[in-house]
């Protein structure tokens, strides 16, 4: 049988574990002699704890404090609170470069050196509709002080989260996309320098991201086998350059080369690329990665030259996503292809492209008729 323990833990949001108990209908937590709550930084410790005062609460002689939380000390403000919170977190390195900027920017200075317990609803309702910043980063800001102040409320540091703004933490829907014609993609292309134009032809092509095809090197080709292996993206953080996996645990994948980029990749390798196995298929003047700076200095133009100032270089992957879908991909077709793991995430990049509701209105008229 397995072993049994007196009372349970719990493993909070903060990474800490708290030891606690039954009393009736409701569940009592360890406190410290003044009040506040205590927890522990190994289960094994919240268990021993119980344990060490098992008699004690079975004969009624330990008396935990107030149901009332005791308010957070004046010492825990929000700045600090927030370091430790986002200390605790795994996250990928451009998203804790995000929220850093967040606090920095929108959240530190409001409520920086106030204590947990003393903000207010009113007052971050008053701040969330004063924020001087875009809508998405309003949005972003709001979110992430909800989620911390969510952790505050597990960790009973406060009594309740007093982020209630309706949809406060909705950013509105990006404008829709137009994808890129054949067309304006081949005046693109040709507008760009020779040793970016495979770039373009293979973030359409092989719905790359731009970390994803700035890290590509000779090894990753296969022209034999007509694949593209995606293993690495480059990104870059405030403390520099990093070389980490793809976006996601799908973003690791093979990509088949359409037939009628071969010739073109054949050509950029043997006129762009060094010949070492771990060469950069795109490098810097320098040697290093490719920064986006220098290609949008190249690709503003191009996409000028092409009459559309509106496409960004991400908008390629999204217009060969849907040149798959076109072509017959379905949707796990898709996902696999652009390195998806959901697929709300794969429909976002499937476009209606002009004409194509005419099509499917004439082919159901040629249905009705036979």
């Amino acid at each position: 049988m397995p072993k049994s323990y007196f009372g349970n833990v719990r493993h909070l949001p903060s990474g800490r574990w708290q030891a606690r108990w039954k009393a009736g209908p409701r569940y009592l937590s360890a406190k410290t002699p003044d009040g506040r709550p205590l927890t522990f930084t190994t289960e094994r410790k919240a268990r021993l704890w119980l344990s060490d005062h098992r008699e004690a609460i079975l004969a009624g002689t330990w008396l935990p404090t107030p149901t009332t939380p005791a308010p957070a000390p004046a010492e825990v403000t929000l700045a600090v609170y927030a370091d430790t919170w986002l200390g605790a977190r795994d996250l990928a390195d451009r998203t804790r470069d995000h929220y850093r900027q967040l606090l920095r920017d929108h959240l530190v200075p409001t409520f920086g050196r106030q204590a947990l317990a003393s903000v207010t609803p009113a007052q971050v309702r008053t701040w969330h509709s004063n924020l001087a910043t875009g809508p998405t980063a309003r949005a972003h800001a709001y979110g992430l002080l909800k989620a911390i102040l969510a952790t505050a409320t597990a960790d009973d540091i406060i009594v309740a989260n007093p982020c209630r703004v309706r949809a406060g933490g909705q950013a509105p829907t990006a404008k829709k996309m137009s994808p890129a014609t054949l067309d304006e993609l081949a005046v693109l292309t040709a507008a760009m320098p020779d040793r970016l134009q495979m770039m373009v032809q293979l973030a359409v092509w092989c719905s790359l991201r731009f970390g994803e095809v700035a890290e590509l090197r000779r090894s990753d080709v296969d022209l034999d086998r007509r694949l593209i292996h995606v293993r690495r993206a480059v990104v870059r953080t405030e403390a520099g350059t990093v070389v980490k996996k793809p976006k996601s645990e799908a973003g690791v994948r093979s990509v088949t080369i359409p037939p009628h980029v071969l010739d073109g990749l054949r050509t950029h390798l043997d006129d762009h690329t060094g010949p070492a196995r771990n060469a950069l298929l795109f490098p810097a003047a320098h040697g290093g990665h490719l920064a986006p700076a220098t290609l949008y200095r190249s690709f503003y133009p191009a996409r000028d030259a092409a009459g559309r100032p509106d496409l960004r270089f991400h908008d390629l992957r999204h217009t060969g996503q849907t040149l798959a879908a076109r072509a017959g991909a379905d949707l796990r077709e898709l996902m696999n292809r652009a390195g998806q793991s959901t697929s709300g995430a794969a429909l976002r990049y499937i476009h209606e492209v002009n004409g194509r509701q005419a099509e499917i209105a004439n082919a159901m008229s040629a249905l009705s008729q036979r």
